[in-house]
């Protein structure tokens, strides 16, 4: 009942924002919203707003600040007007340093544009579990969408987390993103293994990893309006199974969690494809092409698709050298230069690929298509007996951070970090002397 509550909050909300029903403090209605988050609260969001913009209703803006660079914040700053922006403040325990930093950062540049502090209420709102604390920040409370503990951050844009994509997309849409990820709910929960596709997507991924020692995974999705999907899939997959610790408490003797990484398209190919088919890692790949494009333009969509059908086949096929050595031939070359140049020109095949072929980038099957992922994720930390919702990893790196700041800080503070660390700490306050 609760999340259907805060489903018809969104809904409503949303509505309101697209009747130009929402007012800034100077009477003008709102038409871009910056969201301030970071980690799960920024990259499934960005994601998904990235890859739906086709569709995105005609008059609205969303920006997103995410990290504790203030040039980050500058940028997105420095394209906005004030007045007519609202700032979304996604953090679920409204504690999280970058984030709270960049929202007072915010705060300080609205009062420094003229708004009054009984103003910020009007364009300040928030998706946290910590109403509390949302509250004493500044937030009304009638302006915080909720969240739950057991909602983990990177599993979050289905949530209120995924405000900014309703407000881009409208609710209708949004319900479709959804409903596509149901779909693949549905299909994970009750197709046999051998037809599941995220299990599938698994037990492939511990093959490789586990069996054939691949130390990462690339993606690379054939459309633009995808191209923040690697980054998304990065902390989806890495900070869920980055472990070395089982459930039950005991070190691993296995590997776990995979590196993933990857570009858009062509332009990976003409970057890191090279390592892919010539190189001595074993790299398995997931190419991620659509049917369709939003963007008709002569043959740009037949060729796009031509180069990632042509990447998976030579993936597989490979060349060999006695292949290359007649191709050589053919072209004219004479026999001694052809044999030694056909040795540069061997690909070994069998090099393994997933290809993903979706209709078109819509709400439906891009919730399909990161739902997949989430399951696959899963479906792996069960096999390798971890825990695949908890990031201890980037809690000690939270802790650290705050002791280090105090350092940086106070040149005189008692420095209690290792020597490297005390080192680099020293260089800092040296620079700033003599700057």
């Amino acid at each position: 009942d609760e999340i259907l509550e805060c489903r018809i909050q969104i809904q409503e909300f949303v509505d309101k924002i697209h009747q130009q029903e929402v007012l800034g403090y100077t009477g003008k209605p709102i038409d871009t919203l910056v969201s301030i988050g970071i980690g799960g609260s920024y990259l499934g969001p960005k994601t998904v707003t990235e890859a739906l913009s086709p569709i995105a209703k005609e008059g609205l803006s969303c920006h997103y600040i995410a990290n504790v660079d203030s040039s980050d914040s500058h940028q997105v700053l420095s394209q906005i007007v004030p007045e007519s922006t609202i700032f979304l403040i996604q953090s679920k325990s409204f504690g999280t340093q970058e984030t709270l930093t960049n929202a007072q950062t915010v705060k300080n540049f609205l009062l420094e544009h003229g708004m009054l502090q009984e103003d910020l209420g009007m364009h300040i709102y928030a998706v946290s579990s910590n109403i509390e604390a949302a509250i004493a920040f500044g937030v009304k409370e009638e302006n915080i969408f909720p969240m739950w503990d057991w909602v983990g951050g990177r599993y979050s844009l289905w949530s209120a987390i995924g405000l900014p994509i309703a407000f881009m997309i409208g609710n209708e849409h949004f319900e479709a993103l959804l409903q596509g990820a149901h779909e693949m709910d549905e299909h994970f929960i009750s197709a046999p293994f051998e037809q599941n596709m995220p299990s599938l997507m698994a037990m492939l991924g511990i093959w490789y990893h586990s069996f054939f020692g691949a130390d990462s995974h690339a993606v690379m999705p054939y459309d633009q309006y995808l191209s923040f999907l690697p980054d998304h899939l990065q902390q989806l997959d890495m900070e869920s199974n980055g472990k070395h610790v089982s459930t039950k408490g005991k070190a691993l003797t296995y590997h776990t969690g995979p590196i993933i990484w990857g570009g858009t398209g062509t332009n990976g190919q003409h970057a890191f494809h090279q390592l892919l088919h010539q190189g001595t890692k074993l790299i398995p790949c997931d190419f991620i092409a659509t049917l369709d494009t939003h963007h008709p333009s002569g043959s740009h969509h037949k060729m796009l698709l031509a180069n990632c059908l042509s990447q998976t086949q030579a993936l597989m096929q490979g060349r060999s050298e006695r292949q290359a050595f007649q191709e050589l031939l053919n072209r004219g070359y004479d026999e001694p230069k052809a044999k030694l140049i056909a040795k540069h020109m061997e690909h070994k095949g069998n090099q393994p690929s997933n290809t993903f072929l979706i209709e078109k980038t819509l709400p439906k099957s891009v919730g399909a298509l990161i739902a997949a992922y989430e399951h696959k994720v899963f479906v792996q930390g069960v096999i390798w007996e971890l825990n695949s919702f908890d990031q201890w990893g980037v809690e000690l790196g939270k802790k650290l951070g705050n002791e280090v700041l105090k350092q940086l800080e106070d040149a005189d503070s008692n420095i209690a970090a290792d020597s490297s660390t005390a080192g680099l700490i020293a260089e800092y306050h040296r620079f700033h002397e003599n700057k």
